[in-house]
Formats: structure tokens, sequence, C-alpha cells
């Protein structure tokens, strides 16, 4: 038996289509229920942040979770794949019409992923004070909280809708297969075996997209 993490929503959603097209079969959550069994794999249902601990902990062998949580919390776990599903990126934010000034003693940042944005920083020797908040980040540079945001950005449309705009990208996410490093060392052809069939077929969709 292998159990697997998924991040509630599309992600989880988009990997259980895939799923379904290689073993022929329908995967699918029962309202509200929180694990799925079928054949020869348990799935969780669970919350994207939350995924990593599932994994490093041993509750789980694989899971998806996105790039940022992996970046952000350093997790202890095996990558083995890039999914290429919820592709989006982390980027900086400012007030549009305006520039981020790097001649400031000190930039003030607010985000949801203090360590992405610390580490960035500190490559580019850029003093910040970082401002951690939960949500509605687009707010911070508009009421004088902060002089820009670091979040995670899809096509913008949010912080365009905010009088905001994208300056910087700081890297590029996307969902990725990971597994318990213990997992893959006692369940090496199970798990080997699903990343195999998932590696084929994101080539198939990556080959059809480049048509």
């Amino acid at each position: 038996m292998l159990s697997i993490a998924l991040p509630k929503g599309r992600i989880a959603q988009q990997t259980l289509d895939i799923f379904s097209q290689i073993f022929g079969d329908q995967f699918e959550f029962e309202d509200r229920k929180l694990i799925m069994q079928k054949g020869n794999f348990k799935f969780l249902m669970v919350r994207n942040q939350d995924i990593p601990t599932y994994i490093t902990e041993g509750a789980a062998d694989i899971g998806v979770v996105g790039l940022d949580v992996l970046e952000e919390h350093r997790c202890d776990v095996l990558r083995l794949l890039d999914l290429g599903l919820g592709r989006c990126k982390v980027c900086i934010g400012i007030k549009e019409n305006q520039k981020l000034d790097y001649n400031k003693p000190e930039l003030k940042i607010a985000t949801k992923m203090p360590n992405i944005t610390k580490n960035y920083f500190d490559q580019k020797a850029i003093a910040v004070k970082i401002i951690k908040l939960y949500g509605s980040i687009e707010l911070a540079p508009l009421v004088g909280l902060s002089d820009a945001i670091v979040d995670i950005v899809e096509t913008g449309k949010t912080l365009i809708e905010n009088n905001l705009e994208p300056v910087e990208t700081i890297v590029p996410i996307s969902a990725r297969l990971i597994s318990n490093k213990a997992s893959l060392k006692f369940k090496n052809e199970e798990i080997n075996n699903i990343k195999n069939a998932l590696a084929l077929q994101v080539e198939e969709k990556k080959s059809k997209d480049d048509k």
C-alpha cells in the first residue's frame, strides 16, 4: 500500500486525473472525505503547507506540493519530479508607475514567505525588514505598511486590480512529487513505478503543448 498526500484544490484534481489516465480507472474523493483508498493506493487530502510534514513524519510515502512550500519551509524530503502543474511564480510587486528604491537603508517587504524573501534579498546584499502577513498582502504597499510585497502570482490580475504591478520574478514554481526518505528505500520499486508513469504523462502533455 502506497500512501499519497495531495493538496486540497485544483492540483489534487489534476493529479487524480493523471492517475485515472495511467490506470484507466476513476480516482475521486467522496464529498468531505479526506481519505480515499483504491487498489494499492491510499490518498490523503491535506492542506498544501502541511504536506511536507506528512511526508517527513512518515504519515504518507509520497506527496504533491508546490515548490514555494518546499523552498519556504526547507523540508527534509526527496524531490522526485517536476509535475508541471499549477505553474505560477513568486514575484516582487510594487505600486504601479513606481520603482523600488534599492538605495534606501532598508526596504520594507510584506509577504507570507519570509524565508524565500530574505534569501533573495540576502543574495543581492540588500537590507530588508520583512513584515509577515497571512492574507491581503496587496494592501500593504497601498497603505504605507511596506515598500513592496513578495507573493505568488499566476496571471497578475489581482495585482493589477489593486493598482500594483510585478517587477521582478524571484522563482518560477510548480507542483513537485516528493518522497519520504525511508519510504523510497523500502518501497523503491512502487515509488519509482509511479514516478516513471507520472513522468511519461508530463512529457506527453509537454509535447502536446509545444505543438
